[in-house]
């Protein structure tokens, strides 16, 4: 294969080619693309395409790259002429009369802009909160709301910091971060704990909290990417307690803490076995309570 029909391939447009295999974004923010991952089961897009970059991440994987590592994952295969030939066989090769991308990338990439952080009160995003599962007194204690701007437009998220200083952030319609993207640490005490509890997600530290199950520190890691970054925080710890997603990609996460720490880590999903992640599960119990209450009422 000629070095031109590898640098058209390179020039496919993701969103394009995903298109072709079938998938379309669920949502456009700026110049990113969101998809429910295209290669596996999800519920919640966590996979996205920067348009003006022709770059993907998978946030669930902690995974990403140009079209040749896309198809990497398609395949299960690091093969580079396999990739070539599955890109040539999807795109119908040659491209040299390829059509106008579906997709074009916008001006300028989006930016937070004056962005503030102010104590999270009542408001329509605790009630977003509420709604999955988390009461205003769990939040209001390790949230805040945060106040930025996009291209001249102000909005308003859910902030978790992280020990950078950047936040996670999350509301109904936007799922993200103010960079630095890092972990989080909340410490118990002043004093060391034995016993460190490992969440992937800040709302899944959030439902530990409120179902009692938040032992000695907790550690968010913000991301199954952020696992190297979290090894230096756990490194102390006679125990971690993991509470990660029941999916491919928290497994994997589970498996690179036990290849550092061995017996120390303890499997804790079983508790929330048959969803996906302890929100998830929270969720559920938080259903089944109030449909109990309304019955109780009613007698």
């Amino acid at each position: 294969m000629e070095r031109t029909d590898i640098e058209n391939m390179r020039q496919i447009p993701i969103a394009d080619f995903l298109a072709r295999l079938g998938h379309e974004p669920v949502r456009r923010s700026g110049n990113e693309l969101w998809y429910r991952a295209p290669y596996r089961s999800e519920r919640t897009p966590s996979f996205r395409v920067n348009v003006a970059k022709q770059l993907w991440y998978d946030f669930g994987l902690g995974k990403g790259g140009d079209i040749f590592t896309l198809v990497g994952e398609f395949t299960r295969s690091g093969d580079f002429m396999a990739q070539a030939r599955f890109i040539a066989e999807t795109a119908r090769m040659p491209l040299a009369a390829a059509e106008k991308p579906l997709y074009l990338p916008e001006p300028s990439e989006p930016a937070f802009e004056g962005v503030e952080a102010v104590p999270l009160l009542r408001s329509p995003l605790t009630e977003y909160l509420k709604e999955r599962g988390i009461p205003y007194a769990v939040a209001s204690r390790h949230c805040c709301r945060l106040n930025y701007g996009v291209r001249g437009k102000r909005y308003f998220a859910v902030g978790f910091p992280n020990v950078s200083g950047g936040y996670e952030t999350r509301s109904r319609r936007f799922k993200g971060c103010v960079p630095p993207k890092d972990v989080s640490l909340v410490k118990a005490g002043d004093i060391p704990a034995d016993v460190c509890s490992v969440f992937e997600g800040f709302m899944d530290f959030l439902s530990a909290v409120t179902l009692g199950l938040a032992t000695g520190d907790c550690l968010v890691l913000n991301s199954v990417a952020n696992v190297e970054k979290a090894l230096k925080h756990l490194d102390g710890y006679e125990r971690i307690d993991c509470y990660l997603d029941r999916d491919e990609a928290g497994r994997r996460a589970m498996e690179a803490l036990r290849t550092r720490y061995g017996g120390k880590v303890t499997d804790r999903s079983g508790i929330y076995q048959g969803c996906k992640d302890l929100n998830e599960y929270l969720q559920q119990v938080s259903r089944k309570q109030q449909k109990n209450n309304n019955l109780k009422i009613k007698e």
